[in-house]
């Protein structure tokens, strides 16, 4: 997560008074981190990563950052597994820095979690350039290109693309 895109989560996580966020891939924590800066002080972020041990150092990482315990939820496991176990309408914000093969999943995950006016933010979406070169790309540039166009098309959602770190897509479901 570079310093732009992280600023920007942010920012959005703030402007939305976010309370209650998902995070799909805990990562280091770093994303997690900026999230939990921009969230309303009795906010709590859920994060969501296969990796246990990605976890526990998040964990770490948001203590040393001062974050009390109870401001963050850690549910290790499959994403796909996990989020239908999430409550519809329930969330905020919907971040996703996961498995990019997945994507589309997570765009429809996202849609039952969300409420009306919330975001869902996927980081990654310029895939270094390749998303809009037009060479023969492997197949998770190709989920990407299908991400951006279910995103564009679809009825639900007002989107757009921040030009930040490597392409920071985002969307309010609509009322």
């Amino acid at each position: 997560m570079s310093p732009g895109a992280g600023a920007a989560l942010r920012l959005l996580a703030a402007t939305a008074g976010a309370k209650a966020v998902a995070e799909i891939g805990t990562g280091a924590g770093v994303s997690g981190i900026y999230l939990l800066q921009g969230m309303r002080q009795d906010g709590v972020l859920t994060t969501v990563d296969l990796e246990p041990e990605r976890q526990q150092f998040a964990r770490e990482a948001f203590r040393e950052a001062g974050f009390a315990g109870n401001r963050a939820r850690f549910i290790p496991g499959r994403a796909l597994d996990v989020l239908p176990r999430l409550a519809d309408g329930g969330y905020d914000l919907v971040f996703c820095d996961g498995d990019p093969m997945e994507s589309l999943d997570y765009l429809a995950e996202s849609l039952r979690l969300l409420r009306p006016g919330g975001l869902v933010c996927f980081e990654g979406v310029f895939a270094d350039g390749r998303t809009v070169d037009s060479s023969a790309q492997p197949p998770e540039v190709l989920r990407v290109r299908e991400l951006l166009r279910a995103v564009r098309e679809s009825q639900e959602l007002l989107p757009t693309l921040l030009p930040v770190g490597d392409g920071l897509l985002c969307a309010v479901r609509r009322g």
